[in-house]
């Protein structure tokens, strides 16, 4: 979303944020002190007093799509909904003192659902990103299928999710549902082809959050069994998350906790470092039992950017943006033993993760660029006439 932000600025396009969130204490990218729009919070913990007072302006000026909007909410008896309705209630009331030509949402899950509640509220026209989790796990499919129809269109960033929300649709509504892949800012990735500049033993990164759809559990068992064929290596995995713990503790019992560096959630910048040291790039992602799984994960268009090799699986939208043998490699999800297959390959032949890595550098030059992402994000939601109002992204 980042580098959407400031690729749509960079265009001139005037925006404002609105975030449904507080911020918490995640490291601060340097590049989004760049982001030159202004941010609003529509959280009601810390601002409940204002968010009521909104509301009732809302109420004030559109009784009648106030309270039919409050209608759809009751019909949903849930708190997390009515609580998006608040939200787009003072969402609402912002946008009549600063108007704005287009909402879009990042997310199909509560930013949706706010910005839908919002323009039932206040007419102006909607658009969304569908990503992985708000598809397949968050969502129920009554609720995904209103928030589509609604929307003027429907974004999602692989072709596997675009066919699964077009199936949702009648057949009549399906042509709304558009894939634009995520972008990536290559100028802020040096390319360094793999085995180039290396001292000491080579660094196989992940940079994930620990949960369990990124398969780490995989990556570890397979770093065992790459331990036992008497390969020298070590892991860093970059993130934080639930599952820290249970990783630590399963690379101890393994026997290779020496092999493997937790680093925790550092700034992008320090991630761009650590593509420049790896040796090779693993993200062995997984579907989960309850069907939570990833799109595209924008970590590997970031490490084929910045050419490292990538070893991933056949999971979701990832094969449409790794050919296996030909710009990375992929394995089945949950087989550690293919998993070390592939990572070995790369160990053992850097030749081989050379060419991977320049092929990968340019399919993500060629199809998966930051212009040619924003461009089609344009066409799809810049309103005729809108050149005055900001567009709007929560």
């Amino acid at each position: 979303m980042l580098n959407e932000v400031l690729a749509l600025e960079r265009r001139g396009l005037p925006l404002r944020i609105f975030s449904i969130k507080e911020p918490k204490d995640e490291p601060v990218h340097a590049t989004a002190r760049l982001v030159r729009a202004k941010v609003s919070y529509l959280a009601l913990r810390r601002r409940w007093r204002p968010v009521l007072q909104g509301n009732l302006r809302t109420l004030w000026r559109r009784p009648g799509a106030y309270s039919r909007t409050l209608l759809r909410a009751m019909l949903r008896p849930r708190w997390s909904f009515f609580r998006n309705f608040l939200q787009a209630g003072y969402l609402a009331d912002l946008l009549f003192g600063e108007p704005v030509a287009h909402l879009h949402a990042h997310f199909a899950s509560a930013p949706a659902s706010v910005t839908m509640l919002a323009h039932h509220m206040t007419g102006i026209s909607y658009t969304f990103t569908a990503h992985a989790k708000d598809i397949y796990f968050d969502g129920e499919p009554a609720l995904m299928r209103a928030k589509m129809k609604r929307a003027k269109a429907v974004v999602t960033v692989s072709e596997y999710n675009r066919r699964h929300l077009r199936s949702l649709l009648e057949p009549q509504a399906r042509s709304k549902v558009h894939c634009v892949y995520n972008g990536a800012d290559l100028s802020q990735y040096k390319y360094r082809p793999s085995g180039e500049k290396r001292n000491g033993f080579p660094v196989i990164l992940s940079v994930a959050r620990l949960v369990e759809k990124k398969g780490l559990g995989d990556l570890i068992c397979a770093c065992h069994i790459l331990q036992q064929r008497g390969r020298t290596f070590r892991v860093e995995i970059i993130g934080r998350g639930p599952l820290r713990r249970a990783l630590e503790a399963q690379a101890t019992e393994l026997g290779i906790r020496n092999y493997v560096k937790f680093l925790g959630a550092r700034p992008q910048e320090f991630v761009r470092e650590a593509y420049e040291r790896a040796a090779l790039f693993a993200l062995p992602c997984v579907v989960t039992a309850g069907g939570d799984r990833d799109g595209i994960p924008t970590v590997l268009l970031e490490a084929m950017a910045s050419g490292v090799p990538v070893v991933s699986t056949t999971v979701s939208g990832i094969p449409e943006l790794v050919e296996s043998g030909c710009d990375g490699l992929l394995v089945p999800p949950g087989n550690p033993a293919r998993l070390a297959d592939a990572l070995d390959q790369l160990l053992l032949d850097p030749n081989l993760g050379r060419n991977l890595a320049r092929a990968g550098r340019a399919k993500v030059s060629e199809r998966f660029s930051i212009d040619r992402n924003t461009e089609q994000l344009l066409r799809l939601f810049q309103p005729e006439g809108s050149d005055e109002d900001p567009l709007s992204v929560l």
